[in-house]
């Protein structure tokens, strides 16, 4: 097991842990939460031996293989597969002492290497880095191509498999989803719960944390405090905790005005002078609590649209893709020649107050769709009406790319306030930066130096500020923290105007969305279903390819929106025509809705059934294994018979509560 005692660490002069102590069991999942700045990535530095404690004690098993994600972008020509197998340490020392075995021609080494070789699974190693390259998104054309050849995000999910390839004792992992789609997701969670080491991770993701931690490490103040449960038990225990704290603090304030009272009533009265006197001494002598402080709530909301034109964008035809350099004598009005749409004949119409989640793999033309909605790449064919009025606030996942970093937040500001508007002075353009925590020199501090967080949430005020009326977020949270991200799920829920979202973030998905499109083989349909479904199909899409049968179609509206015509250039957008079976999708949209409020409501109990499941069949299974020892002559009979009655006991507590969970699902699903 993994101790630190007393632990003091610093970052050059900032202090992030101070008498922290904290015990972590072999096999246990862990979540490590903590505010954006609060060192998080220090502690996992400590543990790997990249930084040293200043004071206290760190207890690691020396035989413990470590297993952490690489932060530094890889530059290699090396195939992909052969990246990932480079992570698996064992092996590749195998695999190194056998090259000088041969090399010394020394026959007993030799044999050693090839026993090392099948004790690190050689035979079968390439073919369990593949899987992990396919779980994670990779196509089969992809497994050998050269690791140069991949763009920054697919070289972090490269990354991420060599850590996973590392049969480790200890698993470290630092914001693993940041460049994972949906589907890749659902193939990580369903990884690491089979993963037997000890994991800890680090993430913003409340419903990936839900999924794969048992145990959660908060990290506030310096100091780490140990939750059992996962995420959401760890909000109802902290609640529940500074709700205590508060009232015994207030009570002690109370005792301490009493006592205070008595005193300066009569330490003047000979007659209670010594009464007086002792409450002083008592007042002295007790230990005074401290006010309970929290991290004060991030909040902020969009300003209302000046407008809402009614359809916002109508879509007609549209072809969405990347143009190549069109030929000589080519008309720039065609695409060019070879220029292949990677998103074909989408016709829909987006109104005022719409929330559409956009749904689908990573290449299947997601951000190229929203792209071409926001203007920054032309149409391949087709047209796109835009309502009067149209104002877009566009977030791209590369935004914080193309910041100025030498300039501050408030030359931002002004520079948009200039160019795009409304105007304004200097001294309102710092109250408004004020309001995404940007006060004092940070907003003249250069954006390089900021966090990934601070440079998000600098993104989010340069859309505030444009008042926009159609937003469209392409993964708006990969840098943000758990309390900046519920502030963005509250803004967009009060915002006026529609919201077009990608985002791998599910919590973020169910708390803004009402509908969903999904992005798929070249086209975009509407997806009839809420995510728990999405992520049924995505499982059933994955069974039929391995089965290699064709993949199953998505769920679809049985009322399909008519094709909404483009008007001409001249003529203002038409009103949307009234569209039959108009009065059904409300219906059906409402029952999807009732479903999942249904769905959120009963997933503790579900997720405590499946756990209580798991464990019974374990539970089987060591009861059968106790059984067939307690038959085989010379066995520690009383041990044996002791663990038979362990697991006896164990396995009526679980039924027991199986059958009270049971019995409040059943209520709550009659009760809708």
């Amino acid at each position: 097991m993994i101790t630190l005692r007393d632990i003091t660490l610093r970052r050059g002069v900032k202090v992030v842990l101070q008498g922290a102590s904290l015990v972590l069991q072999p096999g246990e999942k862990v979540g490590l939460i903590g505010r954006n700045g609060a060192g998080k990535s220090s502690l996992f530095a400590l543990l790997t031996g990249r930084l040293a404690a200043d004071r206290g004690d760190v207890e690691i098993p020396p035989r413990w293989r470590i297993g952490e994600v690489a932060q530094d972008m890889p530059e290699t020509d090396q195939g992909a597969t052969e990246f990932v197998l480079d992570g698996d340490i064992p092996l590749v020392a195998a695999k190194r002492a056998l090259a000088e075995a041969e090399a010394a021609e020394d026959g007993e080494a030799i044999a050693h290497a090839h026993l090392a070789l099948d004790e690190a699974g050689a035979f079968d190693a390439r073919a369990r880095a593949q899987s992990l390259l396919l779980g994670l998104g990779f196509k089969a054309a992809q497994l050998d191509a050269p690791v140069d050849s991949f763009s920054g995000g697919w070289r972090m999910r490269l990354q991420l498999a060599r850590a996973l390839m590392c049969p480790a004792e200890l698993l470290l992992l630092d914001e693993p989803t940041n460049h994972l789609d949906l589907d890749a997701l659902v193939w990580l969670e369903a990884w690491l719960k089979r993963f037997e080491g000890l994991l800890v991770v680090i993430s913003h993701d409340r419903e990936f944390l839900d999924a794969v931690t048992r145990v959660t490490v908060h990290l506030d103040e310096l100091v780490l405090t140990r939750y059992g449960g996962n995420y959401t038990a760890f909000e109802e225990q902290r609640a529940e905790r500074l709700q205590l704290a508060a009232a015994a603090y207030t009570k002690q304030q109370e005792r301490i005005a009493h006592l205070q009272r008595f005193i300066d009533r009569f330490k003047a009265k000979a007659t209670k002078a010594k009464q007086a006197q002792s409450r002083v001494k008592a007042l002295a002598r007790m230990e005074k609590l401290a006010p309970v402080l929290t991290s004060s709530d991030f909040e902020f909301e969009f300003r209302e649209p000046q407008s809402l034109p009614n359809p916002m964008l109508s879509f007609d035809a549209l072809d969405c893709g990347y143009r190549t350099a069109p030929t000589a004598g080519a008309s720039a009005d065609l695409p060019p020649e070879g220029a292949a749409p990677i998103v074909k004949g989408f016709s829909r119409s987006v109104l005022a107050g719409q929330r559409i989640g956009i749904l689908g793999a990573n290449g299947q033309g997601k951000s190229t769709l929203v792209k071409t909605i926001a203007r920054a790449l032309p149409p391949l064919g087709g047209r796109v009406t835009e309502g009067k009025g149209l104002v877009i606030g566009y977030f791209a996942q590369q935004e914080l790319d193309v910041l100025s970093l030498d300039d501050g937040p408030l030359m931002h500001l002004v520079r948009l306030a200039r160019d795009v508007g409304p105007a304004a002075r200097e001294q309102e353009l710092r109250d408004f930066l004020g309001r995404f925590r940007f006060t004092g020199d940070m907003v003249t501090q250069a954006v390089g130096s900021l966090s990934g967080g601070e440079k998000a949430r600098l993104v989010l005020a340069m859309l505030v500020w444009q008042r926009p009326n159609l937003l469209l977020l392409d993964e708006p949270t990969n840098h943000l923290d758990l309390t900046t991200r519920e502030a963005l799920s509250i803004a967009l829920n009060e915002f006026e105007g529609t919201v077009m979202l990608v985002s791998h973030d599910r919590a973020l998905l169910r708390e803004v969305c009402d509908e969903f499109w999904l992005v798929a083989s070249g086209r975009v349909q509407p997806f009839d279903g809420d995510l728990d479904d999405y992520q049924r199909w995505l499982l059933d899409v994955s069974r039929a390819a391995a089965r290699g049968q064709p993949a199953p179609e998505p769920p679809r509206a049985a009322v399909a929106e008519p094709a909404p015509r483009a008007a001409p250039k001249t003529a203002p957008p038409p009103a949307p025509p009234p569209t039959p079976g108009a009065e059904t999708r409300e219906s059906r949209q409402q029952a999807k809705q009732a479903r999942a409020r249904q769905s959120e409501r009963t997933r503790p109990l579900r997720t405590e059934l499946a756990r209580i499941d798991e464990r019974l069949a374990r539970l089987a299974a060591e009861k059968a294994e106790v059984e067939t020892a307690l038959t085989a002559p010379g066995g520690d009979y009383a041990e044996l018979g002791r663990r038979l009655a362990h697991v006896g006991a164990e396995v009526a507590v679980l039924e027991e509560r199986w059958l009270e969970l049971q019995a409040e699902l059943e209520a709550l699903q009659s009760a809708d």
